[in-house]
Formats: structure tokens, C-alpha cells, sequence
């Protein structure tokens, strides 16, 4: 028998990896000053061709440190507050095993995203839109500019409700992260090689249908991830094997999309330190396939 409750921080933990493929990516390589975006560039471009995930575990912690102290000398920049927010999320999703350590860092990756996306999208910050159709009205009217801030928002509000297992104000914030994702898609749906897809395949697998899940529109939004990633993001195939094929019991796909990743290519551009951590996680998912299946 298998635990079909509903428990969303669980399940989006184990998707930690995803977190990491998107954060050190657009929103730090357009930070204000020439010089600093060129650093900034360099750095991510580092990180996300890194091999080693070790290495970025340790290293990562004063890359935090210094675009804290950048927000800190212009607290306004959109983009400086976009890249803290999601170094944040990222770091605690992939690396932080400690619950309140956990649930501090993404708070603070929070509390970034938030003022970006007031900063960008004044009504998203309104009274109005504390609620779920107020949210929704507000980022109505966004526009394809606004489409950084609107991901980073939702890429830190899931992580902060991974980690806030026990904060039901936490919980209430999926359909908000789920209509952020969606309205991203709207706007532009390439945008880092369509993970906004990815997200919605996750938030529509996360129950069964016969507990108000939408596992066949997850499963179309896995297979438009991976059709706009060419293949290359092989964090997209594991997710879909996890939610997805493991959620319906379908262990030939389950199976065939994992042993996918492990055959294919690990380093790409801007995508090799994601693909280590995905194929690390297709080894285990495997490995423990015939208990689940």
C-alpha cells in the first residue's frame, strides 16, 4: 500500500534539485553595474557547469553573503533582489538538510522575491491580493517584462512551503505559486527553457485524480518541459518518472525515462550541474522501483 495523503513539502522537497537548475541563472546576471553583471555572469556560469555538486555546497555560502551585502547598498534593484531570492531557495532546497535553517534561509529567500515583485508589479503587492483571486487579478496584468519576477517569485514560495512543513499559512500559498507559474507560461513560455512547465506538471501530480489531482495535465505539461529543453534538462525526465509515472503506476515509462537519463549526455551548457544531481536521483529512484512498484 502506498500514502496517497497529500503532502506537498514532502514531495516538492525531493524536487530540490529543479530549485538549484533555475537559481543561479537570469535574475543574477543582470545585476546593475557592468562590472558586476560580468562577474555575476561568470559566476553562474561556473555553477551551473560545475561537476562537482560538492564544490558548489561549499562555495555557495559566500556567493549569499555577497549579494546580500549588494541588495543591502541598493535594496530597490529588481534584479540584485531576483538573484538573492533565488540563490536562497536554491541553496536551502539542494543543500541544507536542518529544518530551521532551512526554513530561514527560504524565508529570506522570500521576503527578496516579494519585494521584486513589488518593485515590478505594484498590485501583486496590494491588500487586494493576499487572496487567491485577488493574486490572480493582480498578476493579470503583467506583462512579458514582468515574467523574472513573477518566477522568482513562485520558484521562492515553493521552496518556502517545502520547508515550512508545519505552517499551514505556508500550504495556502500553492494555488498562488500555481496561477504565478501559469501566467508565466501565458506570457512566455520559453522562459528558462519552459520550467515554469515543470512546476505545473509537479503542482498537478502532487494527489491522485481521485483525490483532486490532474495527473494527465501534468503529464502534458512534463512532456512540453522536456520538448522545450530539446531533452537537455534531464531534471525534467526524473520529475516526470517521480510525479508522474510513480503516481500512476506506470513502471515501463517510470523505468524507460530513467534509464534515458542515465544514458544521456551529462554536460551542457549551463545545465551540467543540474543534470549530475538528476542522474544521481534517477540512480536512487531505480534503485528502490521494485519496493514501490
Amino acid at each position: 500500500m502506498h500514502d496517497y495523503s497529500w503532502d506537498p513539502w514532502r514531495v516538492l522537497r525531493r524536487a530540490a534539485a529543479i530549485i538549484f537548475l533555475v537559481a543561479a541563472g537570469s535574475g543574477c546576471a543582470t545585476m546593475v553595474s557592468t562590472a558586476t553583471a560580468r562577474m555575476a555572469q561568470n559566476l553562474s556560469a561556473a555553477v551551473l557547469n560545475q561537476d562537482d555538486p560538492e564544490t558548489v555546497r561549499q562555495g555557495a555560502p559566500a556567493y549569499l553573503l555577497l549579494v546580500d551585502s549588494l541588495i543591502a547598498d541598493d535594496p530597490q534593484a529588481s534584479s540584485l533582489l531576483q538573484g538573492g531570492a533565488r540563490l536562497y531557495v536554491a541553496y536551502a532546497a539542494a543543500f541544507v538538510t536542518d529544518p530551521d535553517r532551512a526554513r530561514r534561509l527560504t524565508r529570506r529567500a522570500v521576503d527578496y522575491a516579494d519585494r521584486a515583485l513589488c518593485v515590478e508589479l505594484p498590485a501583486a503587492c496590494a491588500p487586494a491580493a493576499r487572496g487567491v483571486d485577488g493574486f490572480k487579478a493582480a498578476i493579470s496584468g503583467a506583462g512579458k517584462a514582468q515574467v523574472p519576477a513573477l518566477y522568482t517569485w513562485g520558484v521562492a514560495h515553493a521552496g518556502w512551503i517545502q520547508a515550512a512543513s508545519d505552517d499551514w499559512n505556508a500550504i495556502a500559498e500553492l494555488p498562488k505559486v500555481e496561477a504565478a507559474m501559469s501566467r508565466v507560461v501565458e506570457l512566455y513560455e520559453t522562459y528558462e527553457r519552459g520550467a515554469a512547465y515543470m512546476y505545473l506538471g509537479i503542482l498537478a501530480t502532487l494527489r491522485p485524480a481521485a483525490l483532486g489531482g490532474r495527473p494527465e495535465e501534468g503529464r502534458r505539461y512534463f512532456e512540453r518541459a522536456i520538448e522545450l529543453s530539446d531533452g537537455k534538462n534531464l531534471m525534467e525526465q526524473v520529475q516526470f518518472a517521480r510525479f508522474y509515472a510513480r503516481l500512476v503506476f506506470d513502471r515501463p515509462l517510470h523505468d524507460r525515462l530513467l534509464e534515458e537519463v542515465l544514458a544521456a549526455e551529462t554536460e551542457q551548457p549551463g545545465l551540467t550541474l543540474s543534470n549530475t544531481l538528476a542522474k544521481e536521483q534517477a540512480r536512487e529512484l531505480l534503485a528502490d522501483a521494485d519496493a514501490y512498484f
